[in-house]
């Protein structure tokens, strides 16, 4: 199935609308010309509202508007990476934490919460450094063991991820049956709810998370060579080898950082590019920009879920994801069969 319409403007404005959703509704519902209002206050020649509420100026510019940021991040990220690693391992079904990166920086999460950090500044900020080299280290370990030579087969990169993923799995559990105190907490993060607050964890994750989606927007046509297989590639002029470990360092640190700050958020890496393809193709170069969109708005509306299906109590978003992910997945699993059997 292939839209007529545009993808990039249909992209754009369903991130738009998400983004409204996001920062209007809450426990205290911001109506679309009040955020009109207080946005145009910011701009030169503006005069800033006063005849509405104090509490939406704090809630709006404090609260809803750095989340949405974090959340918007993490979901680009996720949906950018996702179709890289499914184009690097020319495999539609293959997510960003298909290497470690999960893993890793659960283990990493999990071990500060463990040696019970204060909570300063210093101790909040622990995890999601912790959790960022957790999963910095879990690729470099899977990459190096994966390695043969000057070569990097995929599958034995894939079996390195999972024999690297299950151990770093195994350590976190170990150190939450250790650390019973920390369970709540821990079990949050991991089902990603972790959205850290302020624009701090903003600002932090910003530099990781532009610069490796900026490498995987330029490493689309490298992408749609290597579908031709690597032997092809390189009889393309390709540096097939080059351009794999360039990629996993892109991916895998703009994964890094999503998953520091918000927690491990599955599913939308998978579900993401898995439908941008179906709908306006397989070209690399078309399908990144549009699953970094797509992954932005689908992670805003799956939170905007997490926020309101029991208020006042916030869901994990990953539950949101999880729920919405699963039937997707055993969706995906099905269609292929058929059309294996056709």
């Amino acid at each position: 199935m292939r839209l007529k319409i545009n993808p990039y403007l249909l992209n754009v404005i369903l991130l738009l609308l998400a983004v409204l959703f996001s920062v209007a509704i809450g426990p205290v519902f911001i109506p679309p010309a009040s955020l009109a209002r207080l946005l145009a206050g910011l701009l030169p020649g503006f005069v800033p509202p006063i005849d509405l509420p104090e509490a939406f100026s704090a809630i709006l510019f404090k609260v809803r508007l750095p989340h949405t940021a974090l959340i918007l991040l993490t979901g680009a990220a996720l949906g950018g990476s996702g179709a890289a690693y499914q184009g690097l391992f020319r495999n539609p079904l293959a997510d960003p934490y298909l290497i470690g990166v999960a893993s890793g920086a659960g283990l990493g999460a999990v071990a500060a919460m463990a040696i019970h950090w204060p909570s300063s500044l210093f101790g909040l900020y622990a995890i999601p450094a912790a959790a960022f080299i957790g999963a910095l280290v879990t690729v470099a370990l899977v990459y190096s063991l994966a390695r043969i030579g000057n070569n990097l087969p995929t599958t034995t990169l894939i079996l390195a991820g999972v024999a690297i993923s299950s151990f770093a799995t195994s350590l976190t559990s170990f150190l939450m049956l250790r650390s019973s105190n920390e369970l709540r907490r821990a079990i949050g993060w991991l089902l990603g709810g972790a959205v850290m607050s302020g624009w701090e964890p903003v600002l932090a994750a910003l530099p990781y998370i532009l610069i490796g989606l900026s490498a995987l927007l330029f490493s689309g046509h490298a992408l749609n060579v290597l579908q031709f297989g690597e032997e092809q590639a390189q009889q393309l002029g390709l540096p097939a080898e080059r351009v794999k470990a360039w990629l996993i360092l892109a991916a895998s640190l703009t994964t890094a950082a999503a998953v520091a700050f918000s927690g491990i958020i599955g599913f939308i890496g998978l579900i993401v590019p898995h439908l941008a393809r179906m709908l306006w193709g397989a070209d690399y170069r078309r399908l990144i920009p549009l699953s970094i969109l797509g992954g932005g708005s689908a992670l805003l509306l799956a939170d905007l879920l997490a926020r309101v299906v029991l208020a006042p109590q916030v869901l994990p978003v990953g539950i949101v994801t999880a729920l919405a992910g699963a039937p997707f997945f055993l969706w995906v699993l099905r269609r292929a069969r058929r059309q294996a059997f056709w």
